[in-house]
């Protein structure tokens, strides 16, 4: 008679398997085969694996995080319709751009860089050829892998603040006065382009699979909806120097303070503090502060559609690469 403790916790894995089975032989293959993109159809399985999860990051968003804000909120809304936009931009990332990157982009550019089936080792900087005895070790290996991009992540986010060119596509994702679980994906996709390339690009130099890669896009943007939420919630004075917390990246959201000049270039870091401790732009023990920014032509993002917003995004980014710096912005009518 087979054992009923262990038969339970069979189940769900069972259960997951056959999700993906179905989802990857009967979704997945026929429109990769549709797109001629049959030379990714072999990861036809990881793909459909990639979206469930992406649905399982949507329920904690949905059904964890969004809660959190009923029950602790920093700041009290009357009106919240402003966030629906940016759950928009939540689904249009989860289940187009970073699949299309992990699955389509990201092999094709190991393809050019020189990989092959037959050569999986290609990667030229590929961590488990360099560090063999990081091999036996999948999960010391992931975090490793989880560290270096997250420090691209910072330097890329330094430099989308400090080049004119780039803040103004990214001004887009701090235009957002009412930041909450959903602001995380509220960028434009030409950002989103720039910032993806460069990740995939990292990514297939130091040997991250696919799989491994959307996995770690993934978590990385499931502490960032918890690091985005309007919910009074610190890790504490340890804790807080390990992981993001949404006290600490509110505070980069916050709108200029004329008696603090440069006040919010600060706390860039977007899973581990750590990058802003060490290069100085890390900011604690600051109480929250409204969140936005002091220019009324990119504050009136929060006016527009999507299309609108990355109409807007584009014109700025134009702007910037054709005449320079932005005048100096105009008072902001809201004080």
């Amino acid at each position: 008679m087979p054992d009923r403790g262990i038969a339970m916790f069979d189940w769900p894995a069972t259960a997951w398997a056959s999700a993906v089975s179905f989802l990857a032989h009967h979704a997945i293959a026929p429109l990769l085969a549709f797109a001629h993109l049959d030379r990714v159809g072999d990861d036809a399985d990881e793909i459909a694996q990639y979206l469930l999860i992406g649905l399982v990051q949507v329920a904690i968003i949905a059904f964890v995080f969004r809660p959190l804000e009923s029950l602790r909120p920093l700041e009290r809304w009357s009106d919240r319709r402003a966030t629906r936009i940016d759950r928009t931009y939540t689904f249009l990332k989860l289940f187009g751009l970073i699949p299309l990157f992990a699955y389509v982009a990201l092999p094709l550019l190991g393809h050019l860089l020189g990989a092959t089936d037959a050569d999986a080792a290609a990667a030229p900087l590929q961590l488990d050829v360099w560090l063999q005895w990081l091999r036996p070790h999948p999960l010391l290996l992931f975090f490793v892998y989880l560290a270096i991009t997250d420090f691209v992540y910072y330097a890329i986010h330094r430099l989308q603040h400090a080049l004119p060119w780039w803040w103004a596509l990214h001004s887009l994702h701090h235009s957002q006065r009412q930041i909450s679980c959903w602001s995380n994906d509220r960028d434009s996709i030409l950002d989103d382009l720039f910032e993806a390339s460069i990740v995939a690009g990292v990514a297939h130099l130091i040997g991250v699979a696919p799989v491994e890669y959307a996995l770690l896009v993934l978590l990385g943007e499931l502490l960032q909806n918890l690091s985005h939420a309007n919910v009074r919630l610190r890790f504490g004075r340890v804790l807080d120097k390990l992981l993001v917390d949404p006290a600490y990246h509110r505070l980069h959201h916050m709108r200029a303070d004329h008696a603090r000049p440069g006040l919010e270039n600060c706390n860039f870091a977007l899973i581990f503090p750590l990058w802003d401790i060490v290069f100085g732009t890390a900011l604690y023990r600051e109480p929250p502060r409204p969140c936005g920014v002091d220019d009324a032509g990119i504050d009136a993002d929060n006016t527009l559609g999507l299309p609108g917003q990355q109409w807007a995004a584009l014109r700025r980014f134009a702007h910037a690469l054709t005449r320079g710096p932005r005048a100096p912005a105009r008072p902001d009518p809201r004080g």
